[in-house]
């Protein structure tokens, strides 16, 4: 995304840190006196202010070890062997895989403290709207602070899914010496629907254009149905009709629609998509900060840069767990589009070889086996290639990251749908998904019934490296076929861990190196750090 990008990076930077309280050679004036006084925000303005929370958003869910990371490492699409390069840093990696992280681990850490970024960001720039230290009109006023509200919810659901009990504040004037209170799991699920439903109409309704990549109604409704279709997870009770009613809120709006090829959403100029509907802005012009959006970087290895003509050398690290990679119908074009694998060729069409390891110059070629989490090869699994790699590009690709997406609302939709008894009304929208998947292979197989998405999983579960063999399969979980549909269409969206604790499979089942887990592992550890310097935190049950 290239507009909001230009606001965050230029005017951003000048606006935010004036409000923060530094000084600036400007007229020779504390920016506070000048703010009050002078200052009357244009509609880029109110964007630049705003955007300084958005960017949390992109830092909590892409940086190193953030959000992305612990929705799928964690889960069974995704591996991060070891590799002859590295890769085992001091065993998060296979922590993660195997369920057994710490409370002193950066995957506890990262995402917990950049979400309260983004919380702190929201709460100061809510005080300084009331305040008055940033004057607007009433009419921006009231819109502003609707979409600063549901912003933090926004950060809230991230907790509320990754931690549950978490840390509460709304207040940024606090005294000194504060800390705040600890809310349950029940009590942070009902001030984020709360949040959202009470400031859901103050939003604008506007898609696009300087509501790109913000909290509009439409990306509200979509957050709602998120917090809804995960409710019976976080509370013990079920919305799902609920959910069936934020989607056709956004399904009635008329403003979006699926992309006819599944991979025009992850194209590099993807911001203009019918499909995205809360998009995470990135730049590589503008979003220096390192690992901002480096999948490529992570799952390429070192020789790939020929491949694209990459500004920087991949370094070759994550995978596909290749127990996943069997789930697929080879004539899924989401298999084929959306994975890199067999020998790799330069932009000019030579193959290429691999520099380092026991395969060291011999061919490059992916195939759909890794021997453990503890040690692999270049050539090992299947790597990720859903996000176009632009070529030249340098570490940060400038995709924009489609958070919220069309097609997500449709199968939120499905699967309540599914739940409360309409097993063939959920098929019709699974089969409008599915149609472009088949479209240039074979039609006839997008067609999905109801009594289909009615049976199990046809992943085949259980310990499958070079060590253990075991076989569980998938049969046994309730709607598994729909969890396979979701994992065909949002493999590699950061959200696979998300979608298996709902359907009960991410602590019960084995993959590859990773056998079932104890249900406590279905929240990760609140940081020890944070247990440290607020004794009004709990730690969660089984740290």
């Amino acid at each position: 995304m290239k507009k909001l990008n230009t606001y965050i990076g230029k005017s951003l930077v000048v606006l935010m840190a004036l409000l923060m309280g530094s000084c600036t050679e400007l007229e020779n004036e504390n920016y506070s006196a000048i703010i009050s006084a002078d200052f009357q925000p244009t509609e880029d303005d109110v964007a630049a202010l705003l955007g300084a929370a958005y960017v949390n958003w992109r830092e909590t869910f892409l940086l190193w070890n953030g959000v992305w990371r612990a929705q799928e490492a964690t889960a069974d699409e995704i591996i991060i062997p070891g590799r002859p390069n590295g890769w085992v840093d001091g065993g998060i990696y296979k922590r993660m895989h195997q369920h057994t992280w710490l409370n002193q681990d950066d995957i506890a850490y990262q995402s917990w403290y950049r979400t309260y970024e983004g919380i702190s960001n929201c709460n100061r720039l809510i005080f300084q709207i009331e305040d008055g230290a940033i004057p607007v009109t009433d009419e921006q006023r009231v819109a502003m602070l609707a979409e600063l509200k549901v912003l933090r919810a926004s950060f809230y659901y991230i907790l509320l899914d990754v931690y549950g009990n978490v840390a509460y504040s709304i207040d940024y004037d606090v005294p000194d010496g504060f800390v705040p209170e600890q809310l349950t799991r029940d009590e942070t699920y009902n001030f984020i629907v709360s949040e959202i439903t009470e400031n859901i109409d103050d939003l604008d309704e506007t898609n696009g254009q300087a509501y790109y990549g913000r909290f509009n109604k439409w990306a509200a409704y979509t957050l709602l149905a998120k917090v809804y279709l995960n409710a019976e997870v976080y509370t013990g009770t079920s919305h799902w009709d609920d959910c069936i009613a934020a989607c056709d809120m956004v399904i009635n709006s008329g403003e979006f629609s699926l992309e006819a090829v599944q991979k025009n959403v992850f194209i590099t100029e993807n911001e203009n998509s019918s499909e995205i509907i809360f998009g995470l802005a990135i730049d590589n012009e503008y979003t220096k900060q390192w690992n901002q959006f480096d999948i490529h970087m992570q799952t390429l290895q070192p020789n790939n840069q020929l491949t694209y003509d990459l500004a920087a050398t991949p370094w070759g690290g994550m995978c596909a767990t290749p127990q996943f990679i069997d789930t697929f119908d080879p004539d899924d074009l989401r298999l084929t589009e959306n994975f890199i694998y067999g020998q790799q060729y330069s932009s000019s069409g030579d193959p290429i070889d691999c520099s380092l390891g026991a395969y060291a110059g011999q061919p490059l070629a992916y195939i759909n086996e890794v021997p453990s989490i503890d040690t692999s090869e270049e050539i090992h699994g299947y790597r990720f290639g859903k996000f176009e790699i632009a070529m030249g590009t340098n570490n940060i690709l400038s995709n924009d990251f489609p958070l919220f997406r069309y097609a997500d609302i449709l199968m939120m939709k499905a699967e309540s749908l599914l739940r409360t008894g309409d097993a063939d009304g959920a098929a019709a929208l699974v089969t409008e998904v599915r149609q472009r998947a088949f479209a240039t292979t074979d039609p006839t197989k997008a067609t999905v019934t109801g009594a289909e998405l009615m049976q199990g999983s046809v992943y085949d579960y259980g310990l499958r490296d070079n060590t253990q063999q075991t076989y569980e399969g998938g049969a046994d979980i309730q709607y598994g076929r729909f969890l396979d549909e979701l994992a065909w269409e949002f493999n590699q969206e950061g959200r696979r861990r998300q979608d298996m604790i709902r359907f009960g499979a991410f602590t019960t089942k084995s993959w590859f190196s990773h056998s079932a887990s104890d249900a406590t592992k279905q929240l990760l550890p609140i940081p020890q750090q944070a247990i440290l310097t607020n004794g009004n935190l709990t730690q969660n049950p089984g740290y």
